[in-house]
């Protein structure tokens, strides 16, 4: 089970002493608490790409030049969603500190915090995506494909302030351990997303058939309505008194400034990551519809796994917070390098599903006979980046759990921007190599960002952590 919560409404006890979570005291309860916290953010992350390969398969089957539009606008569009994310991460490592540490009742004004940074995010995020093609010409993109891509970043652009809203909120539920409301959220809001794609990609019960920018509008609507269910639950399936929910800020700006110092750096980490992979995939546009196509069916795949290497990552990072709150050394790098290992085995299962039934996975997000084959190709790539890319994920968890902030953006910064980046335009646009190069080229800089992070870890533990 998860750690449990601290019993005390608002930290110390009658006595004056906090209410610690308790450590683990064996490797299998190590285990335990970080399997049973993990697969409630496994599916949680996963409801979120699952929307997106759900408009990716759906889009594809509408044919024409439907699937690239929507391909492209995905590279600014998850550039926003990732920094929006590492500008809000603060909440879980706070949170969970906070309650490793039996001041649960400081939580509330986290979480205030956490909804005003959010709030002003999404709204810049939003007016940036509303550029669209604008913003598309300016990444060197033809003028037809910025043409259509662009009318869809338009419609994600409305999205965006309801799901940098959804994450503050759902990052704050995480690092109480209570992340069930997060992944029942997510698991009804696709199958809203399924709907509404299916009236404004294919126009059925009288709706505009909109193509891609249907699906990326049905997203966005799902969005609001995400937000909604979780401040809902939030408010009224919050014990108040405990987690402080109705003590007012107090003026306490330095929560805000904590939560700043925590997450502009871990958006930056994040963007790092984020800008490379869309740069790589800005490549893929120049390189042509065909490729373009095949990189995002190899990618969206990869990243629909990335979500339960994700979901560990977190745990993984909830569990470090926790034992850090509690002066727990021996916790915390035991729930390091437990997450590390159960990573292998959704990534490694993931690897052997994609090498053996290729041609399954390709047909579930295109029938287009003219796209089979470049996607083929680049999918025969995804074993070695997913397998590498979970590894590193739980590992920058873990860093990120301890409050580690500027050794993690330098190794990203190596990792993608001086070997990724410039090797992908030169291996796979100089020499054409395709998608294949681009995908190759990703998995070098996720392997190496992966043993960086495992030798920062090591650094860590060895270290006095003290409270962010």
């Amino acid at each position: 089970m998860p750690e449990s919560p601290a019993t005390a409404s608002t930290g110390p006890h009658a006595a004056g002493t906090p209410r610690l979570r308790p450590p683990a005291q064996t490797l299998g309860e190590h285990v335990r608490r970080t399997v049973a916290l993990a697969p409630p953010v496994m599916l949680a992350r996963l409801g979120l790409v699952v929307m997106i390969t759900i408009d990716t398969a759906m889009v594809g089957r509408v044919g024409g030049a439907e699937l690239p539009a929507y391909a492209i606008s995905m590279a600014p569009q998850i550039i926003m969603v990732t920094i929006g994310a590492g500008l809000v991460t603060g909440t879980v490592v706070l949170t969970a500190q906070a309650d490793g540490a039996g001041e649960a009742a400081r939580s509330g004004i986290i979480l205030r915090f956490a909804l005003l940074i959010a709030t002003i995010m999404g709204l810049c995020f939003a007016a940036i995506l509303a550029l669209g093609d604008g913003l598309l010409r300016t990444l060197g993109q033809s003028a037809e494909l910025s043409a259509s891509g662009g009318r869809v970043l338009e419609m994600w652009a409305l999205g965006m302030p309801a799901l940098t809203l959804f994450m503050a909120a759902s990052f704050f539920l995480e690092g109480l351990s209570r992340p069930r409301a997060g992944m029942i959220v997510m698991l009804g809001a696709n199958l809203l997303n399924f709907a509404l794609n299916w009236l404004l990609v294919y126009g059925h019960a009288g709706f505009p058939e909109m193509g891609a920018a249907g699906a990326a509008l049905a997203t966005s609507i799902t969005r609001w309505a995400m937000f909604l269910a979780i401040a809902f639950y939030i408010w009224f399936g919050i014990d108040h008194a405990r987690y402080g929910m109705r003590i007012g800020t107090g003026g306490d700006w330095r929560i805000a400034k904590r939560l700043m110092a925590l997450g502009a750096p871990f958006g930056l980490g994040i963007g790092l990551e984020t800008t490379a992979f869309a740069t790589i995939a800005t490549f893929a546009g120049w390189l042509g519809n065909l490729p373009l196509a095949a990189y995002h069916t190899a990618i969206n795949f990869n990243a629909l796994v990335y979500m339960l290497a994700l979901g560990l990552s977190t745990a993984t990072a909830v569990r470090v917070g926790n034992a850090i709150g509690r002066g727990d050394p021996t916790g915390m790098r035991m729930a390091g390098w437990v997450g590390t290992l159960l990573v292998l085995v959704p990534m490694s299962a993931a690897a052997l599903l994609v090498a053996a039934l290729p041609e399954t996975v390709v047909g579930f997000y295109t029938n287009d006979p003219a796209v089979i084959p470049f996607a083929l190709a680049a999918l025969a790539v995804i074993p070695a980046v997913c397998i590498s890319d979970g590894v590193q994920a739980v590992l920058m968890g873990a860093v990120r759990g301890a409050a580690d902030i500027w050794v993690p953006n330098a190794i990203y910064a190596f990792s993608f921007w001086v070997l990724a980046v410039p090797l992908a335009w030169w291996w796979g646009v100089h020499h054409q190599g395709g998608a294949p190069a681009l995908l190759w080229t990703a998995s070098f800089g996720l392997t190496l960002s992966a043993l960086l992070f495992a030798w920062r870890f090591h650094v860590l533990t060895r270290r006095h952590i003290a409270r962010a």
